[in-house]
């Protein structure tokens, strides 16, 4: 019989500071969720979403204090959506895959998952600060780069950004920021600058504030966007970010990037802040995404043994999770 063996929190430090209009950040807190069957043990990584007052600590107890069907389908309708679920179901994912010989992407009908070019994010900060960080990722081999914005001097950040990486393609993340702003204007001036995409320009949940606005740059809903229950008021957005702690758990995501891309969303699939036993779930989601933003764990200071690699701005798979052995 499957039970849950144990559900703990872990403090992982990050490279620097990861700095988003928000605020910024010098460590990540995960809740890591065990599961067995008494012959084998599945993993699963969650990290709360802070914006909506979730705590890994109470992730952890939301997990432990969970008595209903350990079955990924019965956690959609027992468990609420969030980093708790998101754990819980990846661990089932793993316990399965190993219960099973077969890895996940062969569980869940997918194809063999490729390497994958994920973004590097650039922090908020001056533009002379955003540029070096952007010439030195593209040094690193990134040929995608997400910005952080601030509603505020954007312009400039990101003309500083494009002299320090001319050839590489970037995306922004206003962090909705640019609620009260023209967005046409804003968008239309980095569209000079060949940004690709806004992500989340207004306030989650007054969505209506798009309405009429003809952008010149796909907008992008992030916060706006957790799980197929969202997709009817997004008719004003071009494209939606899954994250599997929103969408709580890869059974979730998965579902998610179908309906949406039925609907005639693009999509991107993006993470919290984590380690690669987080992240190599969502790489599944991020086969066939138009952007892929996956470098939570390359913006920690270390990450997990046997972690997802990287070469020349690709990720590559990892045996952490879901190899199914």
């Amino acid at each position: 019989m499957t039970c849950i063996i144990s559900a703990t929190v872990e403090r992982w430090p990050v490279a620097g500071a990861f700095i988003i209009s928000r605020g910024a950040k010098t460590s990540v807190d995960v809740v890591v969720c065990t599961v067995g069957d008494g012959v084998h043990v599945g993993r699963g990584e969650g990290t709360a979403i802070y914006y909506e007052g979730e705590t890994a600590e109470g992730c952890a107890a939301a997990i432990t204090a969970y008595s209903g069907p350990l079955e990924r389908e019965a956690l959609l309708e027992r468990m609420p959506r969030g980093a708790a679920r998101n754990a819980l179901d990846c661990a089932l994912w793993d316990l399965e895959a190993k219960r099973a010989g077969v890895p996940v992407w062969r569980l869940a009908g997918l194809e063999e998952p490729r390497p994958l070019p994920t973004a590097f994010t650039i922090s908020l900060g001056e533009p002379e600060k955003m540029e070096r960080d952007a010439r030195a990722a593209a040094a690193r081999g990134f040929g995608l780069l997400k910005c952080k914005l601030i509603g505020e001097g954007d312009r400039a950040r990101i003309a500083a950004v494009r002299a320090g990486a001319p050839d590489v393609r970037l995306i922004v993340d206003a962090n909705e920021s640019w609620h009260d702003l023209d967005i046409v204007a804003e968008a239309g001036a980095l569209a000079e600058l060949r940004v690709e995409m806004v992500e989340q320009p207004v306030f989650h949940g007054r969505e209506e504030r798009l309405a009429g606005v003809r952008s010149p740059l796909p907008l992008c809903a992030d916060e706006s966007c957790h799980t197929r229950a969202d997709l009817d008021r997004l008719g004003d957005f071009d494209a939606v970010n899954i994250k599997l702690d929103k969408a709580g758990g890869l059974t979730e995501a998965l579902a998610l990037s179908r309906e949406a891309k039925m609907r005639g969303f693009r999509v991107m699939v993006g993470c919290m802040l984590g380690t690669s036993l987080g992240i190599a779930p969502a790489a599944l989601v991020a086969q066939g995404a138009d952007w892929i933003d996956l470098d939570g764990a390359l913006l920690l200071a270390k990450d997990r043994e046997g972690a997802l690699l990287l070469d020349d701005g690709l990720l590559l798979p990892g045996r952490l999770w879901g190899v199914g052995q």
